[in-house]
């Protein structure tokens, strides 16, 4: 056995020094918290350092391990007492499986804890990370959970406008129970409370922003929505769009776009991130960032197998899903696969633009609490005169037509004119800069603005 190879696995494996037969909370969080996840070991006799130390007794060790575990844990844990020689020393492998029953709890002095493992810590689980161990333990996923609110109450005209545009079929109300969003006596599930028009789920968010620079500063676009899933994955490729620029390439009979991103992998990207979220996560929302040089999007809720995505081959990762029913609906609108490849989609997506190099592969980061992806824009640089299609949102349009109609207004008219903070205007006009739509001639008590590119709304 390589004693370095374990070092190195801090959050599978736990060394203890000895066995505590009198402080047995000391070593039995950690089986709580491996049965709790992925599993993993506790080896006695070794000590935090990885130094073998070996034990005096292994045979008297096991009895008291197993002692403890009946006495101390709820439920009894799978696990397995595997003893080792190293060198002439002696040291004892606690193994534990991962749970089929979780919660599981350590119970003693008036306590009943259940720990989860964070890094090298096994740590007392929070509110959210319990309702996710009973969810497991009972076989269930938050989105099939079923709610107190009435079927009847609520609309669902986004989801079958959806639905009959991408599919090319009518909308049948009788998919709402076969799809998993009501219940047989009427009543909505969380992913049905998801689709419906006017969702009652509040932590159903999307926060967006287009930050100038390549580090977050200052804004110069953003925007908040709250709702119905289908509405929020709209309006976030809707601001992907109106916040990117998009070059075009001369042809014989025309011009070809060349956009920053590929949209199917942005596409890709969300749908991923609304669907595989962790909603258990009340005060938390999915963070779309664009930046100059990437966008990255961010959602509550690490791998739901507990591991990290930057340590796998995303080839090789399995689609277990967090939410079922959610990935099922959005299947049958046509927005994900079944097979689960959208991650290496996204990458072959962005890797077919032109202007593409391996340093702009994209990037997947995950933690306990997050997951993250990174499309790095390609490095498309047209001429100004031939950059056009960077969308406006409505009131950077209004600016350009006051403008348009005035050269010489300040930003405090077109405040004044338009009913929003001087603030407001000034980062739309150094958003209409950046893209090259305006620049500015003069100084600034005598100058005026020149609109140098017509853009499209």
């Amino acid at each position: 056995m390589e004693m370095k190879a374990l070092i190195a696995e801090c959050t599978a494996y736990d060394f203890k020094m000895m066995l505590e037969e009198k402080k047995p909370k000391s070593w039995l969080k950690s089986v709580s918290a491996f049965a709790n996840g992925l599993g993993g070991s506790l080896f006695f006799g070794i000590d935090n350092d990885g130094s073998v130390k070996g034990l005096d007794d292994v045979q008297h060790a096991c009895e008291t391990i197993s002692s403890k575990v009946r006495d101390y844990m709820d439920p009894l844990p799978e696990m397995e007492m595997i003893p080792h020689d190293i060198g002439r020393r002696h040291i004892l492998q606690l193994k534990v499986y991962a749970g089929h029953y979780t919660p599981y709890y350590y119970v003693g002095n008036g306590q009943r804890i259940a720990y989860v493992r964070i890094g090298d810590e096994s740590l007392p689980a929070t509110a959210e990370q319990m309702v996710r161990l009973v969810l497991k333990g009972s076989n269930k996923t938050f989105d099939s959970l079923h709610t107190d609110f009435k079927a009847e109450n609520y609309s669902f005209t986004i989801l079958a406008n959806t639905f009959k545009d991408r599919t090319k079929q009518d909308w049948d109300k009788k998919y709402l129970l076969s799809f998993g969003l009501i219940t047989s006596d009427g009543k909505l599930t969380n992913a049905g409370a998801l689709f419906a028009d006017d969702c009652p789920l509040w932590q159903s968010r999307l926060y967006c922003t287009r930050w100038d620079g390549k580090e977050k500063g200052d804004a110069i676009n953003d925007a908040e929505f709250t709702g119905n899933v289908l509405l929020l994955f709209r309006e976030a490729m809707n601001f992907v769009k109106s916040n990117t620029k998009r070059g075009w390439e001369k042809l014989p009979n025309g011009r070809k776009n060349k956009p920053e991103y590929a949209e199917r992998a942005v596409l890709e990207a969300m749908v991923n991130h609304f669907i595989h979220r962790d909603y258990t996560v009340m005060g938390s929302e999915v963070h779309l960032d664009i930046y100059d040089d990437r966008l990255a999007i961010t959602s509550p809720g690490g791998m739901y197998n507990g591991l990290l995505i930057q340590d796998l081959d995303i080839k090789d990762v399995s689609s277990e899903r967090r939410n079922p029913v959610l990935a099922n609906v959005m299947a049958q609108l046509d927005y994900m696969e079944k097979r689960g490849s959208g991650l290496t989609r996204i990458c072959n997506e962005t890797k077919a633009l032109k202007g593409y190099k391996e340093e702009l592969k994209p990037a997947f980061k995950s933690s306990p609490t997050q997951f993250q992806t990174i499309i790095y824009a390609t490095a498309n640089t047209p001429d100004v005169g031939d950059m056009s299609e960077t969308k406006l949102t409505e009131r950077q349009q209004r600016i350009l037509n006051l403008i348009k109609e005035s050269p010489t207004i300040t930003g405090k008219q077109m405040s004044e004119t338009l009913s929003v903070s001087q603030r407001t205007i000034e980062r739309d006009l150094s958003a209409l800069q950046k893209n090259g739509a305006l620049k500015r001639e003069g100084k600034d008590n005598h100058g005026k603005w020149i609109i140098t590119i017509y853009m499209n709304h």
